[in-house]
């Protein structure tokens, strides 16, 4: 054995209740360079007033500062913390947020109520106390602005769904069963259906939606024929039948039409709703384990990045990405007082109008369109050459020219409305010599002649779309928009966990998307200055 060397087994001193002559402060517990200290002196240079101002009654006992809350909750959603529950543990079990809360305890109530209650309303202004610091600071300047979305999972159940299709189908058949209510209180007695105007009652019910306020004004009519019906004979079988009537319209009829037509006004323009969280919708997620499809009640959650920071979120009902972007683009110049000199985002934002919308603003549109990535696949390709956006156009003519060399001429135009309600004008052409083409059946697709319509001002939009994101700018900033955003939803989706909301309802849901964007943003700006 080595001189100086032993083999005895030591282990250190290990006592638990060992005294502290002085006891140690949570401060002195903290790495001065940890992550919840940048966190804490962030928010104490934030301009918060906007949620000082929602305190606005004194007396009683006192409060817990809305800054300690709102440290609180943002380093939560920040770890991964977002239970009102187990945000209130941390405060009396974890010493990072011990030490936030200045050993203060509030419960899980007023966790909730500060985080549902005092940011609503204001959450914008101050998600843009963040991101003014980080302009201040010189890490964003609203020059490149990365658009995305993603679906999150709301709290509401899966199975909660109400579909506007079946409701419209289920109301059609309870329209007519009224209508042949309708036709025994005529039988009954004509003059107490005045309220029905001087429609024929043949005609009633054919196409009409009725609403509750007529199967009520029925009900009164059927009420007054009883009143006015004697005791004796047939009458008093009448009165009997009536009765039975009366009470299958008031009892199953009435609630039926109303709960339909609450159905229809909360579903709006949507195909669907939550029947616990009215304002969300049934979407595809891409989490889909069972990979059986299966569609869950949701928001699409839209964001705006530049050099990794969120600059601007959004949340919708909608699905579609292609509706968000003018309301998403209008919110952030708002809150900034002008608009990104450039827009990146992926095909799913390359429509006519938002093309047109981005022109207007006069921001540079790096947006793909939907054949763009297929364009530059097969642009070599030999079936390519029989698109017809490929062809060569004739101004003098006004008529294209196919790959065999015949003229497709002009014969008409037509009125196209998008999905979204946009309205297009597209001119149609067509070629009279295909029968006897060879290629025929490639061009053609088998049709006797070839028909193409075209959307000119789509058209040179998509053409100026083109240039631009095949120019040395636009090839570095695709490279970027392929990590700036997914990084954030990365981050949020799979390391923090945040897969599916918390609150209910459009106001709540935006206030946690704003804790989380905030988070997000401090994590990222504590990075960097650890870095240095």
């Amino acid at each position: 054995m080595p001189k100086g060397k032993s083999d005895k087994l030591v282990f250190k001193p290990y006592e638990q209740k060992q005294p502290w002559l002085v006891p140690p402060s949570a401060d002195e517990l903290i790495a001065m360079d940890h992550l919840v200290r940048v966190v804490n002196s962030t928010i104490d240079e934030m301009n918060l007033e906007p949620l000082l101002l929602k305190y606005t009654k004194g007396g009683g006992a006192s409060r817990f500062h809305p800054l300690m809350l709102f440290k609180v909750v943002v380093y939560g959603y920040m770890t991964g913390v977002y239970s009102s529950r187990k945000l209130a543990r941390a405060v009396r079990e974890n010493i990072l947020f011990m030490w936030l809360a200045g050993n203060q305890k509030p419960d899980f109530r007023t966790i909730n109520s500060f985080r549902s209650s005092r940011l609503k309303g204001i959450m914008d202004e101050v998600f843009m106390a963040t991101v003014k610091l980080l302009a201040a600071k010189g890490y964003v300047k609203l020059e490149n602005y990365f658009v995305d979305g993603t679906k999150i999972e709301s709290a509401s159940g899966r199975y909660t769904f109400v579909w506007k299709r079946a409701v419209m189908t289920n109301e059609k058949k309870l329209d007519d069963k009224l209508k042949a209510y309708i036709r025994q209180a005529e039988r009954v007695s004509e003059e107490e259906n005045k309220e029905y105007g001087d429609r024929d009652l043949e005609e009633v019910g054919e196409g009409i939606v009725f609403s509750a306020e007529d199967v009520k004004a029925l009900a009164e009519t059927l009420n007054e024929k009883i009143r006015a019906l004697g005791e004796d004979g047939e009458a008093k079988n009448d009165k009997k039948k009536l009765k039975r009537e009366v009470r299958t319209i008031e009892r199953e009829l009435q609630p039926r039409k109303e709960k339909y037509e609450e159905y229809r006004a909360v579903a709006g323009d949507r195909k669907s709703f939550s029947k616990t969280d009215h304002d969300a919708t049934f979407m595809r997620m891409k989490e889909d384990h069972m990979r059986n499809g299966q569609l869950k009640p949701g928001y699409n959650v839209q964001i705006g990045t530049e050099n990794g920071f969120v600059l601007g979120y959004d949340i919708y009902s909608n699905p579609t990405d292609t509706k968000t972007l003018t309301p998403h683009l209008e919110k952030v110049e708002a809150l900034w007082g002008k608009v990104p000199e450039r827009v990146i985002a992926d095909a799913g934002y390359g429509s006519h109008e938002n093309y047109e919308m981005l022109a207007e603003k006069k921001i540079e549109a790096y947006v793909k369109y939907g054949m763009f990535d297929k364009d530059r696949k097969y642009r070599k390709s030999a079936s390519r050459k029989y698109r017809s956006d490929t062809w060569e156009y004739v101004k003098e003519k006004d008529c294209y020219i196919c790959p065999e060399g015949e003229e497709l001429k002009y014969f008409g135009s037509a009125t196209n409305k998008t999905e979204a309600g946009y309205e297009q004008t597209l001119r149609m052409y067509k070629c009279t010599f295909c029968e006897a083409c060879s290629q025929r059946m490639l061009c053609a697709k088998g049709r006797r002649e070839r028909q193409v319509q075209r959307n000119e001002k789509l058209l040179e939009l998509q053409r100026m779309a083109r240039e631009r994101l095949m120019s040395e700018q636009g090839v570095r900033l695709r490279k970027r928009r392929a990590h700036e955003n997914e990084t954030v939803f990365g981050q949020i989706k799979s390391n923090k966990g945040f897969r599916r909301f918390q609150l209910r309802g459009m106001e709540k849901v935006k206030i946690e998307w704003g804790l989380l964007a905030i988070g997000y943003n401090l994590e990222k700006l504590g990075k960097k200055m650890v870095k240095g």
